[in-house]
């Protein structure tokens, strides 16, 4: 082998030990905090102090939902550096409670049909888990043949899942029946914010477009109909349905901002920089509507650096 070879082989070994070494330890992710804020529905700005921040860890803290009672959050933290498991947030009492305490990633979890249990995304594998509400019983809901990322439930048995595409492909849409296991693909190029809208038979999803703007669509969950609602916030994907108004969030940088149906485009219900975060992502709204009930808006945020 003559000198040009050798170097080539040596060179070509280098970036492979490099490639190696960055799959095993992948970038970090910036700190995340999940905290709630005020929310109004007939005053500008909607969304207000006071900001509490609820997950308080220096590590990674994300996929707020609430409870249908609007009285505890639910959200994914890593406490320990090794693994995400799922914590529960008391409103009223201040009070955080670890839930699961598994050996594999728990993430995204939502409260299912019935009230009685949550679903997660878990372990390596990326397939559901139901645990009942106090953490226990953990077991399989569903195994899909891709990776789940994220999920919404439509019913007890149909489940919206946004698939991990393999490959080089994109992320799918795509509607599980977890009775049969049949599936049906909707739409590709989806981002993560996967929910129903309140008051109708609607599912609503954002899906990006490489030189497009990013759009706002429904599917209608009986027919699977796909329609476009409105063009998303520039630079941003993830949504919330305030179930009272109607109204649809999106966040960029620190700024919320709404959309009614019949409203006049993308308004800004509030800027909490002053709040000292930043880089909102992940927006979750109390669900519950009952007279009396406090308005509150989840979000994930990176703090301002002190």
């Amino acid at each position: 082998m003559n000198c040009v070879s050798k170097r080539i082989v040596l060179l070509f070994g280098i970036a492979l030990c490099g490639a190696v070494a960055l799959a095993q330890n992948p970038p970090q992710q910036p700190p995340t905090e999940v905290y709630l804020a005020g929310l109004s529905r007939d005053a500008i700005p909607a969304v207000h102090p006071p900001i509490v921040n609820i997950s308080n860890n220096p590590g990674y803290d994300n996929q707020p939902s609430f409870t249908p009672d609007g009285k505890s959050v639910f959200f994914t933290s890593n406490r320990d550096g090794k693994q995400t498991d799922i914590y529960r947030y008391d409103v009223a009492t201040r009070r955080l409670v670890q839930l699961t305490q598994t050996s594999e990633n728990e993430y995204s979890p939502l409260i299912m049909p019935g009230e009685t249990s949550f679903s997660v995304v878990h372990g390596d594998e990326q397939s559901l888990w139901r645990f009942d509400l106090d953490g226990l019983h953990g077991k399989l809901a569903y195994q899909h043949k891709g990776k789940i990322g994220y999920h919404v439930w439509i019913d007890a048995t149909h489940v919206g899942i946004f698939v991990l595409g393999s490959q080089a492909q994109p992320n799918t849409l795509q509607i599980a029946d977890i009775a049969s296991g049949s599936t049906e693909t909707i739409a590709t190029g989806i981002g993560r914010s996967l929910l129903l809208r309140p008051g109708t038979s609607q599912m609503s999803f954002v899906v990006k477009t490489s030189g497009q703007p990013s759009m706002v669509k429904v599917m209608d969950v009986r027919t699977h109909a796909v329609s476009d609602l409105v063009e998303a916030v520039k630079d941003a994907e993830d949504c919330a349905w305030d179930p009272e108004t109607g109204r649809l969030l999106m966040a960029k940088d620190a700024k919320i901002f709404g959309w009614l149906s019949n409203g006049k485009g993308w308004v800004e219900l509030g800027d909490l920089g002053a709040a000292g975060i930043k880089n909102i992502t992940r927006l979750a709204v109390n669900p519950d509507k009952r007279a009396g009930a406090a308005n509150r808006l989840a979000i994930v945020a990176e703090p301002t650096a002190k």
